[in-house]
């Protein structure tokens, strides 16, 4: 019985036994009691465009190792991270490890429907999915969240974007964005609350958020931008600040869409505080050794008795950093200390000069420029390496990288080096393209109907040269312009370039001939100090004069043909304008000369010098006046022709045509042009009234001057230097498709041989 007992017992054992030992061979324990796997093989099924080999190379398991239920969580997740696979399985069978994946559709094309407002060229451009790309679910929900973005930013906050998948064959999608834009949120308010020292105009003036109007339809800033409404409240407070208002103080700003998602309204609600008047100014160099005062005073913009202005005092410490520089004293830091006295309303300011710690500049590290050369950035610099650290120099290596408008943006930002006494200056920069191709159209009283065309590159094979060809035709002209710049010649602060140029004129209306011109010029442009700029030019040009009208005067018969023209020029020019383009304050002088003769038939010297002054009698009226005067001369018995002599009226002289005082031919009335010249010009620019962001001024004016003097004399032309004058006005608008001005001028001192032009009307523009 016992024998029998101990037989079964066996029996029962030996299948355990048996499975035990076969498990054993692939199943063991790590030190935490987890069980582990040891896989012999990995099956993957359900790839398409995948390899099965790159499948097991995401999870990071290779048959023979052992792995456990969070390795194999692993593995799953490190699949479904690629975005190539919309499911994934894995499940085991005996020793084998069998992954089963469906892979995500490739997107056959991307598509946007009921995009009116915005083009899909440029929504494509803001997303990522793109054609023959693998779909992936979480992109294009960021997708669509950027295109409402995008539609936000234009005004339209009631848009709706959603994707649709359209299925193709071979696992192929197409992929659809509908938008359905609805209408435009634009802002059909703006109010200001706690403002009496400026009216509600006054300060929609400061802002960029503009309130709807007609006239804004090429504009997006009379839509809502909650970017546009921070920038705004800085705005604010600089305006404020720049006008004595030291306590200004920004309570709320608040934007309330209107309920059918259409309008916006602005509130912005501000303290004001009192103004105050600046009391006294000083400079306190005494932490500097061996430093005047007296010298540092001089340059202070800041003026007791003065309103304080936020802008007056920044541009002190700009003027004192700089004088300090000068002096040899590259770490020294200014810090305006202003004390408020409230029961007085005025302020103190005390600029105290400090000596940092001496810092050099261990590096410049440049970073994002895939087509700008490194060299381009770094001449923009005033330090290099080794030299000492200067936040001024820094600062304004930034403003000159942005000025290039090579890039979307630029970023300079120090940071410590290898010592203390070190700091690398890195320098991170966003591309943009710098090609243009533009078209142009317009009319002027003195060309008629014109067109042009001009393509340019700014930035040509990343070198920061400019290449230009333009192109213009017109009812009186037609010219065309190849020119090349290389703006750092030699590795230097020298502008060099050439111009290749041929024009034709249709002078018949004033001088009874056509002219042709063709030829080139090589220019050198450099600075003498940080305002005066000096050009030197070498010209040569083929002058033709043909086409001469069988009753055209003797004067201008005697001209017909071809003349070479060789001569060298120097432009000095000294530019103080607060802006080039609109210029409201400061002045600008220039002085030209040149010298024919260095071969070519025209022997002669010319010279002219003029300056304009602009005065801003108050923030939005400004007075300007212009004074010039040039004269030309032959020398080793050569005389002037006519195509190098002077030419006054339309644009230089309002209320006479061009060509329309000076020598003329009594019998036949033709313009002969002179030799010596002057002219001036008085203007005041006011508001009309309209909105100031319409862009629209009146302009009241008087212009004088005379022209005379040939080389000849006959009792036949009328050639004397009395003075002719006009008086007038004008109106003057920005308007978005480009400047246009009407000026009507009346003559009050003429002659009676004179070319009166009454209306003169001027538009242009490109597209």
């Amino acid at each position: 019985m016992k024998h029998t007992l101990l037989f079964f017992f066996g029996l029962f054992l030996l299948p355990l036994t048996h499975a035990n030992a076969q498990e054993s061979s692939f199943l063991a324990f790590d030190r935490a009691g987890e069980t582990q796997a040891r896989v012999s093989n990995i099956s993957v099924e359900g790839t398409q465009r995948v390899d099965p080999a790159t499948v097991i190379s995401y999870m990071q398991i290779s048959p023979g190792d052992s792995y456990t239920q969070d390795s194999l969580s692993e593995a799953l997740k490190r699949l479904y991270a690629t975005g190539l696979f919309a499911d994934v399985n894995l499940r085991q069978d005996g020793n084998n490890l069998i992954v089963d994946v469906v892979e995500n559709p490739v997107i056959n094309r991307v598509a946007f429907e009921g995009n009116d407002e915005i083009e899909d060229t440029e929504l494509a451009g803001e997303i990522s999915s793109r054609p023959r790309a693998v779909y992936i679910r979480n992109d294009v929900r960021r997708d669509v969240s950027r295109l409402q973005e995008i539609y936000r930013r234009t005004g339209n906050y009631s848009a709706v974007v959603t994707a649709e998948i359209i299925k193709l064959d071979q696992n192929r999608i197409n992929l659809v964005f509908n938008i359905d834009e609805g209408p435009k949120s634009t802002i059909k308010g703006i109010k200001f609350i706690g403002n009496e020292a400026f009216d509600d105009a006054d300060l929609r003036a400061v802002i960029s958020s503009k309130e709807d109007r007609w006239y804004r339809f090429l504009s997006s800033d009379d839509r809502y931008d909650a970017d546009r409404m921070s920038f705004d409240q800085e705005l604010l407070r600089r305006f404020y600040l720049k006008n004595g208002y030291v306590d200004f103080n920004m309570v709320a700003a608040n934007a309330e869409l209107s309920p059918d998602k259409e309008s916006f309204f602005l509130t912005y609600t501000l303290n004001e505080g009192d103004r105050y008047k600046v009391n006294n100014v000083s400079v306190d160099s005494s932490r500097l050794r061996n430093v005047d005062n007296t010298s540092l005073e001089n340059v202070v913009v800041v003026k007791e008795g003065k309103w304080y202005s936020s802008d007056d005092v920044e541009e002190t410490v700009d003027e004192l950093t700089a004088k300090l520089g000068d002096m040899q004293y590259a770490f020294a830091q200014i810090r305006p200390d202003i004390k408020r006295n409230p029961e007085s309303k005025t302020v103190d300011i005390t600029f105290r000069a400090e000596e940092t710690q001496r810092v050099f500049v261990e590096a410049i590290n440049i970073k994002g420029n895939v087509r700008t050369l490194d060299k381009v950035i770094r001449r923009e610099f005033d330090v290099v390496e080794g030299d000492p650290y200067s936040t001024t120099k820094v600062a304004d290596a930034e403003r000159n990288i942005q000025n290039l408008d090579f890039f979307n943006k630029v970023v300079v930002k120090p940071k410590p080096g290898s010592a203390p006494d070190q700091t690398v200056i890195d320098v991170d920069v966003e591309e943009k393209s710098t090609g243009e191709i533009s078209i142009g159209a317009g009319f002027s009283t003195s060309d008629g109907p014109l067109a042009d065309l001009r393509i340019r590159e700014r930035n040509f094979l990343g070198k920061g040269q400019d290449v230009l060809f333009g192109t213009t035709i017109a009812g009186e002209r037609t010219e065309f312009d190849l020119s090349f710049t290389e703006p750092y010649f030699f590795n230097r602060d020298l502008a060099a370039g050439f111009d290749l140029f041929h024009v034709t004129r249709d002078l018949q209306d004033e001088s009874s001939y056509d002219q042709k011109t063709t030829g080139g010029a090589l220019r050198l442009n450099y600075p003498l100090t940080k305002k005066l700029r000096q050009q030197l030019k070498y010209r040569y040009q083929t002058n033709t004069i043909e086409n001469v009208d069988s009753g055209a005067s003797r004067f201008v018969r005697d001209q017909e043909g071809t003349r070479d023209t060789s001569a060298i020029s120097q432009t000095l020019s000294y530019n103080d304008l607060n802006s080039d383009i609109a210029p409201s304050d400061g002045y600008k002088l220039w002085l030209e000369t040149e010298l024919a003769g260095l071969g070519g038939d025209a022997k002669f010297i010319s010279g002219k010098t003029g300056g304009s002054y602009y005065y801003p009698i108050t923030k939005k009226v400004t007075f300007n006046t212009l004074a010039e005067v040039g004269g030309i001369t032959g020398y080793s018995d050569s005389d002037v022709e006519i195509n190098e002599r002077y030419f006054i009226g339309s644009r230089t002289l309002r209320g006479f045509e061009y060509g329309g005082i000076g020598p003329r031919d009594l019998t036949t009335d033709d313009a002969l042009g002179g030799n010596l010249f002057y002219r001036g010009s008085t203007e005041l620019s006011f508001p009309v009234g309209l909105p100031e962001e319409m862009g629209i001024k009146g302009h009241l004016f008087s212009d004088y001057g005379s022209l005379w003097s040939l080389d000849e004399s006959d009792p036949a032309i009328a050639d004397n230097n009395s003075i002719r004058a006009s008086i007038g006005f004008g109106l003057s608008w920005l308007s978005p498709l480009g400047p246009l001005r009407v000026d009507f001028a009346t003559p009050v001192l003429d002659e009676d041989y004179d070319k009166d032009e009454v209306f003169r009307f001027d538009f242009g523009t490109r597209f």
